[in-house]
């Protein structure tokens, strides 16, 4: 198994509230406005949980593209739609508990048969969905300042 590591860095400064502007590390990536729900937020941008949702869901469509091309199949379009189900933990607090993925690419009658290898395959190449899967450790290190 390769060793390569890539590493990328996502920053984040709170612009009021619970609204905060995500920065990539790309200058051709414009930044982000995310924000809670009400009542904590305003719903001004979309919150971690969407973010999750959309990471998992377009993790899942571009996988399945890219099987899809290597296999010479156009796909005239593809929808996606990613149902995520919130539920409290024994603590009580809110966590997600599932996500369940459709995904509906759309190809010739004749490219049918020939995508299933794809359908077997491409789960396994989304790095957002298979590291979700298997739990992704996280740490967190709090610098308090005055």
């Amino acid at each position: 198994m390769p060793s390569d590591e890539n590493v990328f860095t996502t920053e984040l400064q709170r612009v009021k509230d619970y609204q905060f502007k995500v920065r990539f590390d790309s200058p051709s990536i414009p930044d982000l406005v995310t924000d809670e729900p009400a009542p904590v937020g305003k719903s001004e941008g979309p919150n971690p949980s969407r973010l999750l949702s959309a990471a998992v869901g377009n993790c899942l469509s571009s996988s399945l593209l890219f099987c899809l091309s290597k296999a010479r199949i156009t796909v005239d379009n593809l929808k996606a739609s990613v149902e995520t189900v919130t539920r409290r933990n024994e603590k009580g607090r809110w966590r997600i508990a599932a996500l369940k993925v459709k995904l509906h690419p759309h190809v010739r009658g004749e490219d049918l048969a020939g995508s299933k290898r794809c359908l077997d395959l491409f789960e396994d190449f989304c790095i957002v969905t298979e590291s979700v899967r298997k739990g992704i450790q996280v740490t967190v290190d709090v610098q308090m300042s005055a």
